[in-house]
């Protein structure tokens, strides 16, 4: 069986998979937050704010034209000089790669409580200087997902625009998340906050979503007359 999206009970079984404290914050958190896996791996402790109870998440998929600073010639990301005017750019490429586009997320109460307890517990790990919230990589973070997801039962999850399969991914909770606020609010000022939440550059990107959650409706309708051939008889 394959579908369009995880529901929240399907989340909820997947999140009730996780034996440890660590595994099962992972989870609530990409869901809760809808952020893509590198921004909840590049969280540290010194990026929540328990009291007022926000996040400030690292926008690491930014992209930024760089330019001399000199004469504004487009530059290469290897550039050491200018290859119009000579003028040496390493300060340029210092700015690029300490750039961060940011954007500040409310956290609700059951995350709260969650983060409170893992950073009480010892959870985070120090890595160059910070206490980042979870000390793994991106490919141990997909492979998490991946096992509980089969534990929990799920079924895979197709994509609606390639029609390829993929087993339960971070990506996936990202998507649940999208999926369930669309359904929650599908105005186009609730479209508009969640882009801004999302950290997506294009109202289009977010605006798929609204499709997707409109699917269900589709398969409803459409399994209507699909049943015996006696449906649309009076």
């Amino acid at each position: 069986m394959t579908k369009a999206y995880l529901e929240l009970g399907e989340v909820s079984q997947l999140i009730e998979a996780a034996t440890n404290l660590r595994d099962r914050l992972l989870l609530t958190l990409l869901f809760h937050l809808g952020c893509r896996i590198s921004e909840a791996l590049s969280i540290s402790t010194d990026d929540i704010d328990l009291i007022n109870g926000i996040v400030t998440i690292k926008h690491l998929k930014s992209r930024i034209k760089l330019k001399c600073p000199k004469c504004q010639a487009a530059l290469g990301l290897k550039s050491v000089y200018c290859p119009k005017c000579g003028e040496k750019i390493e300060s340029a490429i210092k700015d690029l790669k300490d750039f961060r586009k940011q954007r500040v997320l409310p956290v609700d109460e059951e995350l709260l409580a969650l983060i409170s307890e893992y950073i009480t517990r010892g959870g985070p790990v120090n890595r160059n200087g910070k206490r980042m919230l979870f000390g793994i990589n991106r490919h141990r973070a997909w492979q998490i997902v991946k096992t509980l997801g089969e534990q929990a039962g799920l079924p895979h999850i197709v994509n609606t625009e390639t029609g390829k399969v993929h087993n339960v991914s971070p990506h996936k909770l990202r998507d649940a998340f999208a999926v369930h606020a669309v359904k929650h609010n599908d105005s186009g000022d609730g479209l508009r906050m969640l882009q801004e939440h999302l950290g997506h550059q294009s109202f289009n990107t977010t605006a798929k979503y609204r499709k997707v959650a409109g699917e269900e409706h589709r398969k409803w309708y459409d399994d209507l007359w699909k049943s015996d051939g006696n449906s649309a008889k009076t």
